[in-house]
């Protein structure tokens, strides 16, 4: 076998006729024999992590569904309906059941003032100062509230000019020039609604604006509306209000006012059933995700006799017992007591299924089916199911939790399995190296063997030739 300067094996058993690559070959393959093993169970470990990344997955959306239901916020989403139209209305999540009459005698409005009309695109002939003053009009009689503003008006400027410069000036009126197809006309309107949000304009009067037309509630030729208040009644009790929109008379309920009532708007105020379906399906959703999961990974399938990656896992199985007797126990501060009475049953493999004429009952009373999942009796076996599922499974998902741990173990076996093999590889390598090394020097030995062997061969060829 010849080798370079370097020590390089460039080719075997050319001197000798040995096949020494394949007998090298074939005993280094005897040498990696472990690393198949390795190999084999560093898939196994990794099936292992997978699957345990899934339990974790799974075990922290069951912890999230059980948290859910265990507190306020899984049972306080309400819906609100009205009978009439004239009257709208939302509940937030803190607004209590309830049942409202409402009658509207008056819509909040805001007041507005318009100018005389202009040839479209033309100035408004007026040169002066606009004071404009929010406050109230009573019975004619104005009282400020704030600061007059001042918008200076020019010969040459427009109405739309003139309605720019007053939206600058930030005076609690919005200005906006109506165009009928011919004229311009200048209208300012109330930032806000509310007899409190009125204005009044040209105070002290400038003659110079005369031309501009704009004048008080009560003034000759006044166009427009004056500010005024919403009147309305809840449950026959009188209230005032700057807006039609109430969102503070009743806790957590929103009013819109859209319309003077013919007839009181029935409102009711309740809680909304279909969240707590949603809530209560998540819950069981996840629950038998975490079942299917679980199952499979620890299952013997006899015929093919092949059994799941978490066959054997005593961990897993624990999991599994420990989750299923939390739903097969009881809870009290309820008149319900088990989960299968408000019809969420076991099934034979484990996992939970809706009766929902059951649910659907359960459901007629609230307060009871919240008590079952959110009772806090500081203990572990009679507390509610929300409570019990939300602690056990957070036990398990936490920074040493079972779940957690195992994961962690699985993650310190692969990472051994890879220094396994490396070592295996390394050693086969040296093993290479050496066998390689012997056999070169065999090589050598025979083809030196072998050259003298032809070399005797000949001689003695020579000498026993006959002589002539």
């Amino acid at each position: 076998m010849a080798t370079s300067s370097t020590g390089t094996i460039s080719s075997a058993g050319l001197g000798s006729g040995l096949d020494v690559k394949s007998i090298v070959s074939q005993l280094v393959a005897i040498e990696k024999r472990p690393l198949t093993q390795l190999q084999a169970q560093a898939t196994k470990l990794d099936t292992q992590l997978s699957t345990y990344g899934t339990i974790k997955s799974q075990v922290s959306a069951l912890y999230d569904a059980a948290a859910l239901l265990s507190g306020p916020g899984g049972w306080n989403a309400q819906t609100a309906t009205s009978s009439n139209g004239a009257v709208g209305v939302t509940a937030s999540s803190s607004a209590a059941t309830t049942s409202l009459s409402v009658e509207v005698s008056q819509l909040a409005r805001a007041q507005t003032s318009a100018s005389a009309t202009v040839l479209a695109g033309t100035s408004s002939g007026a040169v002066g100062t606009l004071n404009i003053e929010v406050g109230t009009w009573t019975n004619g009689v104005f009282s400020p509230s704030g600061t007059a503003k001042q918008v200076t008006i020019g010969a040459t400027d427009t109405m739309a000019t003139i309605a720019a410069n007053i939206n600058k000036a930030g005076a609690g009126v919005t200005a906006t020039v109506l165009n009928d197809g011919t004229n311009d006309r200048l209208v300012l309107k109330s930032a806000a609604t509310g007899s409190a949000a009125g204005f009044r304009l040209n105070n002290p009067a400038d003659v110079g604006l005369t031309q501009l037309g704009l004048t008080n509630p009560g003034d000759t030729g006044f166009v427009g509306q004056t500010a005024q208040d919403a009147n309305l009644k809840i449950n026959g009790v009188d209230v005032v209000a700057a807006s039609n929109k109430l969102a503070n008379a009743v806790p957590g309920v929103t009013l819109q006012l859209n319309e003077v009532t013919a007839a009181p708007a029935a409102i009711e105020v309740a809680v909304d059933v279909s969240a707590v379906q949603k809530n209560i399906q998540s819950f069981v959703d996840a629950y038998n995700a975490l079942n299917t999961t679980i199952s499979e990974a620890i299952k013997y399938d006899p015929a093919t006799k092949i059994g799941g990656p978490l066959l054997g896992d005593s961990t897993t199985l624990g999991i599994q017992t420990a989750v299923r007797n939390i739903l097969g126990s009881s809870s009290t501060g309820s008149t319900f007591s088990t989960l299968s009475e408000i019809g969420l049953e076991r099934q034979t493999d484990g996992s939970l299924k809706i009766n929902q004429t059951k649910l659907s009952s359960a459901e007629t009373n609230i307060p009871n089916l919240k008590a079952l999942f959110a009772s806090d009796n500081q203990n572990i076996k009679t507390n509610g199911f929300g409570i019990k599922v939300r602690d056990f499974t957070h036990g398990l998902i936490n920074f040493d939790g079972l779940v957690t741990t195992k994961t962690q173990a699985v993650q310190k076996s692969i990472a051994n399995n890879g220094k396994d093999q490396d070592r295996v590889t390394l050693r086969a390598s040296k093993v290479e190296a050496q066998l390689l090394a012997q056999y070169t020097a065999l090589d050598s030995k025979i083809a030196g063997l072998s050259s003298l062997n032809s070399y005797v061969t000949a001689q003695l060829a020579v000498w026993n030739k006959p002589s002539t």
